[in-house]
């Protein structure tokens, strides 16, 4: 045989080899993940909610860990916002996400209606968008003909979970605020629906529901005016723990500490002693950390999968769990 044929033929074998390899491995191998064989190492951007709260600096370092124990399959670049309502700040950091070309947007909107625009002009340059935590306006998404798959807990289920427990020290009639998270929020309305059906099951009379905002000074604040204006309030039902530790600071000032329950949704380290004292009933958990997995994942999976933002599943629901003392 002609020896300038030998490196053509060596090469075309090592080929054929490393080709059988690779088919032998896909299917012999369904457990390895299946954004393991993408050709280039994707950027996936987390753009979150306010940092100042600590939900979303676990949901951070959860996406973080996850990614320094994965780091040959991804890289991760993470923001957020100074408070809950900047919203025009958060349009502005996936407005930067797309110059910078990456290649899926994990995103937990401010606010569910104002981030679809931007939302859509990240899919529009081909961006993979998956929405975490709040979801997206479903309305507002048709209207722009958009799919964007929502990867989170049923926050009404969730809500009611903790208003059901609440419930067991309430009878007919006990009178209770609800303080709501950022009112133009998914979320934020769905939470507020899960307290007043538990409330409506028991047949308290639900004085007033006001935004707090998400915040602790701001939930306090409204928990002031509340217990101020309703002085037989027997419960504050708080859309997250930030506003429930705000609603116990208020409680304390105004004397009634033992005489208020008070409950808040997400499970942050701050609750736990107030879970544990009892100033604080109960709270939700989300599991923000793996939330944020769950999201980055499903944006992977499309990478790897080369599909179409339109092709995404619409809903997949992650766990929620009542925690109490």
């Amino acid at each position: 045989m002609n020896r300038a044929f030998k490196p053509a033929r060596r090469r075309a074998i090592v080929a054929t080899a490393v080709a059988t390899a690779t088919f032998l491995a896909g299917t012999m191998l369904p457990a390895a993940p299946a954004f393991a064989q993408t050709p280039h190492k994707p950027r996936v951007a987390l753009v979150m909610k306010s940092l100042a709260n600590e939900f979303f600096l676990t949901m951070e370092n959860g996406a973080k860990d996850y990614q320094a124990h994965n780091s040959s399959k991804f890289d991760l670049v993470t923001n957020g916002i100074k408070n809950e309502t900047d919203t025009a700040a958060q349009i502005q950091i996936v407005e930067q996400m797309i110059v910078s070309k990456v290649d899926a947007i994990v995103l937990a909107p401010a606010d569910s209606k104002a981030l679809v625009p931007v939302v859509k002009k990240a899919v529009d340059a081909g961006i993979i968008v998956v929405n975490i935590d709040n979801r997206l306006d479903p309305d507002v998404l048709k209207s722009k003909d958009l799919n964007v798959p929502f990867v989170g807990p049923d926050n009404a289920k969730g809500a009611e979970k903790v208003g059901d427990y609440l419930a067991q020290k309430l009878k007919a009639g006990d009178e209770v605020g609800i303080i709501e998270g950022v009112s133009t929020t998914t979320n934020a309305q769905q939470r507020t629906a899960g307290f007043k059906a538990a409330m409506q099951k028991v047949g308290a009379k639900i004085d007033s529901v006001q935004s707090g905002e998400w915040e602790i000074d701001k939930g306090n604040a409204v928990a002031s005016a509340m217990l101020n204006e309703y002085p037989n309030i027997k419960a504050l039902l708080a859309g997250n723990d930030n506003m429930a530790i705000g609603a116990v600071s208020a409680v304390r000032a105004a004397g009634k500490q033992g005489k208020v329950y008070v409950v808040g949704y997400d499970d942050i380290d701050a609750i736990k002693p107030m879970l544990k004292d009892g100033r604080v009933l109960a709270t939700a958990d989300q599991y923000a950390a793996k939330q944020a997995v769950f999201g980055i994942d499903t944006a992977l999976k499309a990478i790897s999968e080369h599909k179409k933002q339109s092709d995404l599943a619409g809903v997949v629901e992650t766990p929620v769990d009542l925690v109490t003392k």
